[in-house]
């Protein structure tokens, strides 16, 4: 009779350690699925936000191509160049 009991005792203690076990587990498996689903949205969200960064980048360099002045190189004066040459020279001679 005694070795009934124990064998019954062993049942219910491995029935208690797997149902113990099973909780944890399934408590494990749901923060870890959270986690999953959370990283994904952020991810989502990283995504959106790196195509709305193209686009502004796309729509500046538009704007800064359609501001910028055209500068077409005009043919200088001979009198204007011979001045520039002067200039330089002059700041190329040390002062004393």
């Amino acid at each position: 009779m005694g070795e009934l009991q124990n064998s019954g005792l062993l049942n219910v203690a491995s029935l208690a350690m797997f149902a113990i076990i099973m909780v944890i587990g399934l408590v494990l498996w749901f923060f870890m699925n959270r986690a999953s689903s959370r990283t994904n949205e952020q991810i989502e969200l990283l995504e959106a936000l790196l195509d709305q960064q193209k686009r502004q980048n796309a729509l500046l360099r538009r704007l800064c191509e359609a501001n910028e002045p055209e500068e077409k190189p005009m043919a200088k004066a001979p009198e204007a160049v011979a001045a520039e040459d002067e200039d330089d020279f002059i700041r190329l001679v040390a002062e004393r």
